[in-house]
């Protein structure tokens, strides 16, 4: 397949930034295009996000399909989103800073734990070679599987697991992302692992006081780095918070 080279704006704010067109469904035209490039702005312009393709990729998912039909019109508002099962679909800024963060080059087989709405997937998806999705809730799942599907998306695989075991059948991966706060480092995660592969994660006691952490394997052990504050729902399962009985 060939390259797809993307203007994002009259003012060519990213020159021309290229993604693999392989692994990017060619998102048409629609009502929300100019939104979601002032979105992007503000990634680029507010919060520092410097990684080109990170803020093409941000432009080219269609975050408004991937909502409830009832939010769509704050689609590409700077915040959180409900969704089913009192689950949220993070702030653009987070989705962008925890991808950012993961360093992806376009080769990458990559884990997601927590997939939501489906739309941090697709940012993955359009970044990544592969992406391995794992949803503790079989119906954000499914959702989530059927809107992604629907959009072109093909290189990702899902299944309705705890996704604090990981997805060992595939590992080891370039990247884990998990999209739900954690009391510690769920082991199984650091344990898939690639040597030099990245885990970006958010930990703490309750929302209040989570961080969010990038973990690197080395040759010796680990590496540890903090990047801020972060509020995400609790990760369930049974190397993170007890599971809910509901």
């Amino acid at each position: 397949m060939g390259k797809l080279t993307l203007v994002i704006t009259p003012d060519n704010l990213y020159n021309s930034l290229v993604i693999n067109s392989s692994t990017t469904p060619v998102s048409r035209a629609d009502e929300y295009r100019i939104p979601r490039e002032k979105m992007v702005e503000r990634l680029r312009d507010h919060y520092k996000i410097v990684d080109g393709r990170v803020l093409a990729a941000m432009n080219s998912v269609q975050r408004h399909r991937l909502v409830p039909e009832a939010l769509k019109a704050q689609a590409y508002k700077d915040n959180a989103l409900p969704i089913a099962s009192g689950q949220t679909i993070s702030q653009p800024f987070i989705v962008a800073k925890m991808t950012e963060l993961l360093e992806l080059k376009g080769t990458e087989k990559v884990l997601e734990i927590g997939a939501g709405s489906g739309y941090q997937t697709a940012v993955l998806a359009t970044l990544a070679r592969k992406v391995f999705s794992v949803e503790r809730m079989p119906n954000l799942a499914k959702e989530a599987e059927t809107h992604l599907r629907q959009l072109g998306y093909r290189n990702f695989s899902m299944k309705t697991a705890d996704g604090t075991e990981g997805w060992e059948v595939y590992a080891p991966y370039d990247g884990i992302l998990v999209a739900a706060g954690s009391p510690g480092i769920p082991e199984p995660l650091v344990l898939q692992l690639k040597i030099g592969g990245k885990l970006v994660i958010p930990i703490g006691k309750d929302q209040k006081t989570q961080t969010l952490y990038r973990i690197t394997r080395t040759y010796t052990g680990h590496e540890y780095e903090r990047f801020g504050p972060c509020a995400f729902v609790p990760l369930f399962g049974s190397f993170a918070w007890p599971q809910q009985n509901k």
